[in-house]
């Protein structure tokens, strides 16, 4: 394990960590989480053993490897996709060679008895069992499995790596540190450059990696599923949790409820004490246990408040000004870029107050779309019209880079205000977390995350009906994104959303457009009613190539030729029905029991929610059986259907 003792650092008078303690565990999976600014970073680079803490000190194990991912580039350039991927295997000829030398040893000795034969033979024992975890043997395949699972076609892994795009290239990077298998795995925003597919396989990649993975990210659902432990930096402290991230939201509140109550409880028995004390003092007689008293209360360990910071920015979109019904439109548009097809014959149409998310691989043309629509491009063929009265509001992928570096806080604002809102360039700053002396920040000098919350700032200084974000997340923290997700759902005018953030997707748009193939895939929902749409349309089309459903459904179909594919695909549905019900009865009479349970405790009628509790009950039993009447109606539809 490695472990960290009362380490510190700090840069000039700023205290980024104040001798703060802990331990990763070799089978630990971490989110590390806290404002952009906290010392994340910082400390996953302790961690490589690429920072010296100014106090303290860290322990690794010995022949510890640990593979740190940053957002910066270590690659050739002239190399491969497939050759740079390899790198990864560098350590395995290194091991084979010395394993094949070590057996040679083994091969002429005779003295079995002694310390060093012993040592010998737990060497080799440690170099055949790293040799597994690294995948001897079989290093091209599970390059390619890699590289295909982070989005490569097996055609482009023999591609150069300078004919990528930077956020192709950082997929190769992240490739070759997962190819290397090391037993600490640390992770600064991997998922910044992935599309959902490709999050979602880095998923499954992690929550079955042998080793400790430690993992920055502002993606709560990837957070959630990786990670079973989360450490929250804040204010100089650390705080450790044993739970995923939405669990450890829970358990800081109460934490922090109980804390609070603590403190309150005693702020109120020394105030007791002292008036006691004070009565007593006045009194010769009593004097003396005055004095006992007052050196009990001197003796009493103080409960502390931690500080705590929970500024967010305050972001309200302005009224969107009336528009025609129909705010977009896109007929037959395509887009080269030299020999490059990206759009091919797209059909695209936004009415007034849509909703619309834009998802799909790297390169599809999602942004391409975007600023064709808010008129930074021009299709090669076709047309895009914007309706009537339409004003457009943009969030570019790079909004935040573009800002002028030499301009203040406080004059980028006001350049780009309107004369009538000049006046309130500093209250619009305020509410994004810019007040005081922090106006005069020069742009240059700002973290990610501030220069995202000052191009949104920039964003509400002019009137729009029609509101394009490209990865308006990228460098929010998970607090900030929240706000800007509950903004966006009082906001009335038309939205596209171009974003790869599963969680704040969910419920913001209802409809999503796939870019594949160049062409759009239209789905009437959410991001979560398209992930689920496609993964049965991929599942029905695995099912189409193999030919083969299952092996009775191959037998059925054989001795009852007359019924056609409708007919089991209409049954599939049906079933799928019954099955769905089936499994909310299981959960609800889980919940029943439960409760049972907690019923049948000699206290729970003492309890001051038992009420509540009882209600609950009722409620739970109504809900049964109202599931028990939908699953006998289809369980029903199914029979009659079969007969």
């Amino acid at each position: 394990m490695i472990s960290a003792t009362n380490i510190s650092i700090r840069y000039g008078e700023r205290v980024l960590f104040d001798n703060v303690s802990f331990i990763i565990d070799k089978q630990d999976k971490v989110g590390l989480v806290g404002r952009n600014g906290a010392g994340k970073s910082t400390l996953l680079h302790v961690l490589a053993r690429r920072r010296t803490p100014d106090e303290g000190q860290v322990h690794w194990p010995n022949d510890v490897r640990v593979a740190l991912l940053t957002q910066d580039l270590q690659l050739d350039p002239n190399a491969t996709v497939m050759e740079e991927a390899l790198k990864a295997f560098a350590e395995v000829q290194e091991l084979e060679a010395e394993l094949d030398r070590l057996n040679e040893e083994i091969a002429q000795r005779t003295d079995y008895e002694s310390e060093a034969y012993h040592a010998l033979l737990d060497r080799v024992a440690h170099l055949t069992e790293r040799l597994g975890l690294l995948g001897h043997g079989q290093m091209e395949g599970e390059a390619v499995r890699v590289l295909c699972g982070l989005g490569f076609r097996q055609e482009e892994l023999q591609r150069p790596v300078r004919t990528f795009s930077g956020g192709w290239q950082m997929r190769v990077e992240l490739a070759r540190i997962l190819l290397s298998r090391p037993e600490y795995l640390l992770l600064d925003e991997p998922t910044n450059h992935l599309d959902i597919e490709a999050i979602i396989w880095l998923e499954d990649f992690l929550k079955n990696y042998p080793g400790a993975v430690v993992v920055i990210s502002h993606d709560k659902q990837f957070l959630d599923r990786v990670t079973n432990r989360t450490i929250e930096i804040e204010l100089g402290k650390v705080y450790d949790y044993k739970a995923p991230y939405s669990k450890y939201l829970e358990l800081r509140a109460e934490r922090r409820e109980k804390l609070q109550a603590a403190y309150e409880n005693q702020q109120r028995l020394i105030a007791q004490r002292e008036r006691t004390i004070n009565r007593f003092m006045a009194k010769a007689t009593k004097t003396r246990m005055a004095q006992s008293m007052q050196k009990q209360l001197d003796k009493m360990e103080r409960i502390e408040i931690d500080e705590t910071d929970d500024r967010v920015m305050k972001l309200r979109f302005p009224p969107a000004p009336r528009a025609g019904q129909v705010v977009a439109e896109a007929k037959n548009l395509k887009k080269y870029y030299g020999d490059k097809r990206v759009l091919d014959g797209v059909h695209f149409r936004i009415e007034r107050g849509e909703r619309v998310a834009f998802v799909g691989q790297n390169g599809q043309g999602k942004t391409t779309l975007a600023r064709i629509i808010v008129g930074e491009l021009a299709p090669t063929e076709g047309e895009l019209v914007l309706g009537h009265n339409v004003r457009t509001g943009y969030y570019a992928q790079n909004q935040s880079e573009v800002l002028d570096g030499d301009e203040t806080v406080l004059e980028t604002m006001e350049r780009q205000a309107p004369p009538e809102l000049r006046p309130r360039v500093r209250t619009i700053l305020g509410s994004f977390m810019f007040s005081g002396e922090e106006v005069d920040k020069k742009v240059r000098v700002l973290s990610g995350g501030e220069r995202a919350r000052l191009a949104l700032a920039c964003l509400l200084l002019k009137p729009f009906n029609l509101l394009v974000l490209d990865e308006p997340t990228n460098h929010l923290d998970i607090p900030a994104k929240e706000v800007l997700k509950e903004a966006l759902l009082q906001y009335d005018g038309a939205l596209i959303v171009v974003s790869h953030d599963r969680d704040f997707l969910a419920g913001l748009t209802e409809r999503t457009i796939e870019f594949r193939d160049h062409r759009l895939h239209e789905y009437l929902g959410d991001v979560n009613y398209f992930l689920e749409k496609r993964r049965l349309d991929d599942m029905r089309a695995v099912e189409q190539r193999s030919g083969a459903p299952s092996v009775s459904e191959a037998k059925e179909r054989a001795e009852r030729p007359e019924r056609g594919a409708d007919w089991y695909e209409q049954r599939k549905k049906l079933m799928r029905a019954v099955r769905n019900v089936e499994k909310k009865i299981e959960k609800l009479e889980a919940e029943i029991a439960a409760l049972e349970a907690r019923m049948a405790e000699a206290d729970f009628y003492e309890r001051p929610d038992h009420e509540d509790q009882l209600r609950h009950y009722g409620a739970l039993k109504r809900r049964l059986e109202e599931a028990m009447e939908v699953w006998e109606e289809a369980q029903l539809k199914l029979e009659a259907f079969e007969q």
